[in-house]
């Protein structure tokens, strides 16, 4: 075998060091199969050799958590002997490359992480950014990610039911894509994925291995350059309707008593799941790599261990049940082989044609992998960043707010999410579009849920990391108790650029802090998650971007508010106060004046439990019936976006000696928009004051426009107008008539 030269370590990803300490490990140099799989598990996609010190600081138990990070997904007990399992990870840098089959395939590998665990799925959500709106690959990637996303989920038969999209000029070179997924199991029949039980069998079930995704570990730990368009081969291709055999081929297995352990084939394929199996059990493997399942010939060791071929499982059953095993899958037709069994010796031993072709101790590929401490420091520039400069008098605010409200990042959504199937399994109670979370029954059950919402303000965590991330809990925590969800849990999914740069670690190490911050005030522990990083093109990295996943309970599924008005007649008020109309990287000051600057709003825990209490009572008691978080846009948005939903307006006075455009766009933390009828008012009083919430009662709904006394009257049909058309104008839908109606 040739001898491995610096060029081939070097296009492994590895470094000197790195390499040096494989020999040191080994006392002797790995051959090309044996670099391969060193090169994919201590890739920051596996192994998170940057961040795991910091992921230390987040809070992981809780009196319902039943699984935390380390494991497939996390799972909360939801009460009745029932489970949530849920998780949200990256599919970033495929998306990039090829946008349909990188936002499938991330769909895909987070239904498997989820039904692994042994449940349904029965939800999922996604989180996208994208460049700027002019930007030439813009509209291509949206209209691709939307249509890879929806293939696959549609397919599934597992609704799409929310989420989220913002578009900045720090994402033209690198577009996220996040997606999450919830399911539901018995809370006693939670399946991990362990490799124990020397002389267990080792199977493979699921699709056949092919060449596709080899590299994609290592593809995901590296900046992109000018040269990535060419990295297609590094991504994966979907089969949705091969996923849907195998998941029920899973869950059918699950009923059994025949599994010791399973694991879903991901990032790095064979080689992760098998070698992760085995450190969790302190066991060891022996592999027949000639045994798997392939759909091209004239593969090698190395590529079939590499692949990241989609739809494949591998499984450990205990010995001697082997055949139930095969003959589900033979039920729902699928490859299926004995690859290996389970011995104590601590090691991979990959065999070919009876010869060994890699022989690795475990521990250094997954526990004992290198852990960084890399530099950190706060950016010479975050100081002047964070300087709001003297902003000129708006005259003319209905003009102002029609400008935010076309902002493609709080423009109507309904483009994107008409393409998902919302429906199927007919459990969603609050779709799309409708509330601040989607609210999803329990299969089988007509009362309970769970609540789901995902989010993060990117500018206010490039702004300040720490108070940016803690704001992503609070506002997804918030959106939660909107319909009336209790905040249970969370996942994440940690989007940052290059750890070799020391304000890069320092932004993701300070995001982390925030992040621990909120999770411990809210009690909301983080039990899954991922870290995305080398989100940069040409040195140019993305903002900053924790996205969170939030899970609520929800005790009755038809007791829930929605986010737009109801009936005409109703009072609003508002919960958690006006406000200092801070203006701090608000929406109002990057659309309108083009700046991205100062600090995000103070966050004051106590007042924002006492807000989310307060709403969340009133919904549960059936009295508030719309709640809207003020967010991007401030009170003129949330206000324009209660409207929309039934296209009811509404009059309000908002006394105050703020600035006009600081009351009205200013995106203060803590504060809901809520409505109810005039009979309700002293009960809503009561629940507020029991919560320790300020209330004030502002105006009532009705009419056809919005009317802010004093600062703007406009009709709902105008503003909605301008909210509706700014994505399907970017993705060129619309223009024809827009040009037609300029005809003289």
């Amino acid at each position: 075998m040739a001898a491995l030269t610096p060029e081939i370590v070097s296009a492994h990803g590895l470094s000197k060091d790195e390499y040096a300490r494989i020999c040191k490990v080994l006392t002797r140099d790995p051959n090309l199969l044996e670099l391969g799989i060193f090169s994919a598990m201590w890739s920051e996609h596996c192994s998170y050799k940057s961040s795991r010190r910091f992921l230390r600081n987040l809070p992981t138990k809780g009196p319902r958590v039943l699984q935390g990070p380390g494991e497939n997904a996390g799972v909360v007990e939801v009460g009745g002997g029932m489970a949530v399992a849920f998780k949200m990870e990256s599919h970033n840098h495929p998306s990039y490359i090829e946008p349909y089959q990188g936002a499938a395939t991330g769909v895909g590998g987070i239904l498997r992480d989820v039904f692994t665990m042994g449940a349904r799925p029965i939800a999922s959500l996604n989180a996208l950014r994208f460049g700027d709106p002019s930007h030439p690959k813009t509209a291509r990637l949206l209209e691709g990610v939307v249509a890879g996303i929806a293939g696959y989920g549609n397919c599934m038969g597992v609704p799409t039911v929310g989420g989220e999209v913002a578009f900045d000029a720090s994402y033209n070179g690198n577009c996220l894509v996040n997606a999450f997924t919830l399911g539901i199991l018995k809370a006693d029949k939670i399946f991990r994925g362990t490799a124990s039980g020397v002389g267990n069998p080792v199977i493979y079930i699921g699709a056949r291995t092919g060449r596709d995704g080899i590299h994609g570990a290592t593809m995901a730990s590296a900046e992109f350059d000018q040269e990535s368009e060419k990295k297609r081969p590094t991504v994966q291709v979907g089969d949705p309707f091969m996923e849907k055999l195998l998941l029920e081929a899973c869950l059918e297995l699950f009923k059994t008593d025949c599994l010791v352990g399973i694991q879903d084939m991901g990032a790095a394929g064979l080689t992760s799941s098998s070698i992760e199996m085995a450190s969790r059990a302190g066991s060891g493997l022996l592999l027949d790599i000639d045994a798997v399942p392939r759909r091209e010939t004239g593969m090698t060791p190395y590529e079939v261990m590499l692949s990241e071929s989609q739809e494949r499982m591998l499984l450990v059953a205990k010995k001697g049940r082997e055949k139930e095993v095969y003959d589900i899958c033979d039920k729902w037709d699928l490859a299926h082989a004995l690859v290996g069994r389970v011995t104590d010796t601590g090691k991979i031993v990959i065999e070919s044609k009876g010869q060994a072709v890699a022989e690795l101790p475990i521990a250094p590929l997954t526990d004992d992998a290198p852990l960084y401490d890399r530099p950190r420091q706060r950016p010479a520039w975050q100081d002047e960043l964070q300087k709001l400069p003297e902003l000129p008098p708006v005259t003319d605010l209905k003009a102002a707010l029609l400008r935010v409200l076309a902002s493609p990042t709080v423009a109507s959504k309904e483009w994107v999410y008409r393409q998902y199937d919302h429906m199927v399994r007919i459990g969603t109670a609050v779709r799309p579009g409708q509330g601040d979370a989607a609210v999803v029954r329990f299969t089988g059950q007509r009362e309970g849920g769970v609540a789901i919402s995902v989010g993060c303000n990117s500018r206010w965590v490039y702004l300040e990391p720490r108070l940016g991330a803690a704001h992503a809990v609070a506002e997804t925590a918030r959106n939660v108790s909107c319909v009336g969800g209790e905040p249970l849990a969370v996942t994440d999914c940690l989007n940052f650029g290059n750890p070799e740069r020391p304000e890069i670690m320092w932004q993701f190490e300070q995001a982390c802090l925030g992040i621990a911050d909120a999770c411990n005030a809210l009690a909301t522990p983080v039990v899954s998650g991922n870290v995305s990083l080398y989100n940069e093109t040409e040195g140019k990295g993305i903002h900053p971007t924790p996205m969170i996943g939030m899970v609520g309970l929800m005790d009755d599924c038809a007791l829930h508010a929605k986010s737009g008005f109801v009936a005409a007649g109703d009072k609003v008020a508002l919960v958690g106060g006006k406000g200092s109309g801070h203006l701090g990287g608000s929406e109002f000051l990057k659309v309108v004046h083009g700046k991205i600057a100062g600090l995000p709003p103070p966050l004051d825990f106590a007042k924002e439990k006492a807000t989310q209490k307060a709403v969340r009572d009133g919904v549960r008691a059936g009295l508030v019936k719309a709640a809207h978080d003020c967010s991007d846009g401030g009170l003129g948005v949330a206000l324009a976006e209660m409207c929309f939903e039934g296209g009811l307006g509404c009059r309000v006075t908002l006394a105050s000696k703020l600035r006009p455009e600081a009351l009205l766009f200013g995106e203060d933390a803590s504060r809901i928009l809520i409505s109810y009828a005039e009979g309700a008012r002293a009960q809503v009083a009561a629940i507020c004051k029991a919560a320790g919430a300020e209330v004030e009662e502002i105006g009532q709904v009705g009419g056809a426009a919005l009317i802010v006394e004093g600062l703007v009257d406009a009709s709902v049909a105008e503003l909605r107008a301008a909210w509706s058309t700014a994505i399907p104008s970017l993705v060129g839908e619309g223009i024809h008539q827009a040009a037609l109606e300029t005809v003289p």
